[in-house]
């Protein structure tokens, strides 16, 4: 009888791991894990962990700190100038609408080919790039009395005298504000779009075309359905951000005239009234605020999405059963 001889493997030490070429890949991955999400808990988590303890005290940036427990968050709603700034957001808010509806629209047009398309894709993402601080100084100058704005108002007709002030009218001067934000980020949000509808197969309109869709029901069911996740991102960004605005008011007008917002409000508590456990009870309520109007964003977008595929599959299936009954028509001729 032939004798069975068995091979055992024979375990490696750590050290043996280590310099193998596995230990070595586990090494790396370790390294380069390790490395941002250190950089990530030292400049982010660790910051906000000591901001939500400063939210507990009666403090200062220097001297004594007194806990106050739930104190600061009962004042941010119950001071005007706290949660009330959060009104101006609606401005903002529908300022947004408008700006992702203006970035839709034209990119919708320029994914397509159009005579100088790439030239108006520069000049109308130019704005982004611009430093939010100097977009502050321009629309400062801009707006101001007699300057730029009203001249060329002017140039068509109105006159100086019955032109508001741009800034100083609290009917008009948070508008005008969120048109300095819309002129400054619908280039962005354009730029997503257009790289989002460029990537729709091309077979898809000439089949579109063929069966003599028009325009719109071709931005409709074939553009709108495919780049529903690009049209979320850019809701939940616009909406954030409109929640979180503070470049243009802090800058443009300082938030004079009631157009202090949340931020500048609350920037205002924390440098200027060194009340700093108040207004790191302000920034734990707009997180909150941002994260639930984040969530509800999400739910919204997957119940319409939901509801325009089902609608789809009913289409879908109401034509196939009119073929069908068609075809049989046909073969009992």
């Amino acid at each position: 009888m032939a004798a069975m001889t068995q091979t055992v493997k024979k375990k490696r030490t750590f050290g043996e791991w280590a310099r193998s070429r596995d230990g070595q890949k586990v090494f790396v991955m370790i390294a380069f894990m390790s490395i941002p999400l250190l950089l990530l808990f030292t400049f982010t988590y660790l910051p906000f962990a000591e901001m939500f303890g400063f939210s507990f005290y009666d403090m200062k940036y220097v001297g004594e700190r007194k806990f106050v427990g739930l104190k600061n968050y009962i004042r941010v709603f119950q001071r005007d100038d706290c949660f009330g700034a959060l009104k101006l957001s609606l401005y903002y808010m529908v300022g947004s609408v408008v700006q992702l509806a203006i970035a839709l629209y034209l990119a919708t047009v320029l994914s397509f080919k159009v005579k100088g398309g790439n030239i108006f894709k520069g000049f109308m993402f130019f704005p982004y790039l611009i430093n939010g601080i100097a977009i502050g100084f321009i629309f400062k100058f801009f707006y101001t009395r007699g300057f730029v704005f009203d001249t060329v108002l002017q140039w068509f007709g109105f006159q100086l005298e019955n032109l508001p002030y741009w800034l100083r009218d609290q009917r008009i001067n948070n508008i005008s504000l969120v048109g300095t934000s819309v002129w400054r980020y619908f280039g962005q949000n354009m730029v997503l779009f257009i790289g989002a509808i460029m990537s729709v197969d091309s077979e898809l309109y000439e089949a579109a075309m063929l069966d003599g869709a028009s325009k719109m029901q071709q931005f409709r069911y074939i553009i709108l359905p495919s780049i529903k996740t690009i049209i979320t991102l850019n809701v939940i960004l616009s909406i954030t951000g409109s929640l979180s605005a503070f470049e243009p008011p802090y800058v443009i007008t300082g938030g004079a005239n009631g157009t202090g917002t949340y931020f500048v409000v609350m920037h205002e508590i924390a440098h200027t009234q060194q009340k700093v456990g108040l207004a790191s009870a302000m920034a734990i309520v707009l997180l909150v605020i941002i994260f639930a109007a984040t969530i509800l964003q999400k739910l919204f977008f997957k119940y319409v999405f939901k509801s325009a595929e089902d609608e789809d599959l009913n289409a879908t299936a109401k034509r196939e059963k009119k073929l069908a009954k068609l075809a049989a028509r046909k073969a009992g001729k």
